[in-house]
């Protein structure tokens, strides 16, 4: 079994170098990349430029489209090349047509938003799945298998609405093995550090002065760096730390995790990165619930969540040859192994 084609389907710069990580444990396989797309109305509007907030256009897809010239990665955008044995994926909230009859395994990107009306709407009304944010990650159901976090957020997606018989365990790339942030060359230290959102560039509400103001409140005459959302209107959040922030540090680029590892203090709204700060034991603020998110903390396991991924992704491309089990039985056998190592 080998030279088959694999499609991944990438978005944000975290999709795709989590996508990119376990490509890297397939050897002896075809791999092809693809930015985030749609058909219909979705595709329409992002052709116009209307969807360029989100992954399906604008900088997003210039970041994943340049990721994959500068790592020589093979661009099938849209999958339009290649008859694909196996799908890899980290969103759900739009499957396009030309795989819905592909097997998919799907990859938790990280945190999901909290479950908002549109979400419910999304659940009871069958509104498009966008809608709901990625609140609704997971709900369509159309993969075989989704490799996710860690056991609360397993909960948490059968809570949701996820098949239970379709949920795995593996732990995510980029977020499996926090420690290694520490080794860093970032000069500064002891500081709190402010990572703020692109709400505002999603259309969503952010009162940014209140935000601010809380990270001078918390530091108490530490030093203030705030780390840009790469997705931020640079000049209009520089201008507000300014204003109500002076003598603060800020940063639009560089290793958010190294920043992290660093700091006194970290200081969230809806982000990602709040895990690694309670990985490495920082003093940590979200909007989220923190009890929550300790529950829900990423498995660490040393960088090895690829590498069991990629394990889940040979199993369905040699699910056609004969062990004597059935595919059920092979499932299961798949997810105790998946459990073990987990444990």
């Amino acid at each position: 079994m080998t030279d088959k084609k694999i499609l991944y389907i990438c978005g944000s710069r975290n999709q795709t170098t989590m996508l990119h990580q376990i490509s890297r444990n397939l050897p002896g396989h075809q791999h092809f990349f693809s930015a985030y797309y749609s058909e219909g109305i979705e595709r329409f509007f992002a052709k116009f430029g209307v969807l360029d907030f989100t992954v399906l256009g604008g900088r997003f897809r210039l970041q994943t489209e340049e990721y994959l010239r500068d790592n020589g990665l093979k661009n099938d955008y849209e999958g339009r090349n290649n008859d694909y044995d196996l799908v890899v994926i980290c969103s759900d909230l739009i499957i396009p047509k030309n795989i819905r009859n592909r097997n998919i395994i799907m990859v938790q990107e990280g945190m999901t938003d909290p479950e908002n009306i549109f979400f419910h709407m999304v659940k009871k009304f069958g509104i498009p799945r966008y809608f709901g944010g990625t609140a609704a990650t997971g709900i369509s159901n159309a993969f075989r298998y989704f490799c996710v976090a860690s056991e609360g957020y397993r909960e948490l997606f059968i809570r949701k609405g996820v098949k239970p018989e379709k949920i795995i365990v593996t732990g995510i790339p980029n977020f499996d093995n926090c420690s290694k942030f520490l080794e860093n060359d970032f000069p500064h230290r002891n500081y709190l550090l402010a990572c703020s959102s692109d709400s505002r560039e999603t259309h969503k509400y952010e009162n940014r002065k209140e935000f601010i103001l809380k990270a001078v409140k918390l530091a108490q005459g530490r030093q203030i760096i705030f780390k840009l959302h790469p997705n931020e209107y640079i000049p209009r959040a520089t201008r507000e730390i300014k204003k109500w922030a002076p003598g603060s540090l800020v940063f639009s680029e560089g290793n958010t995790n190294e920043m992290i590892a660093n700091c006194d203090i970290l200081l969230t709204k809806y982000s990602t990165v709040v895990y690694v700060g309670l990985a490495l034991g920082k003093e940590v603020y979200s909007d989220f619930d923190l009890e929550e998110l300790k529950r829900l903390l990423p498995i660490q396991n040393g960088d090895t969540s690829a590498a069991r991924i990629a394990e889940i992704c040979t199993f369905l491309l040699n699910e056609n040859s004969d062990n004597g089990k059935s595919k059920e039985e092979n499932t299961e056998m798949l997810i105790q192994n998946s459990s073990a190592k987990s444990a």
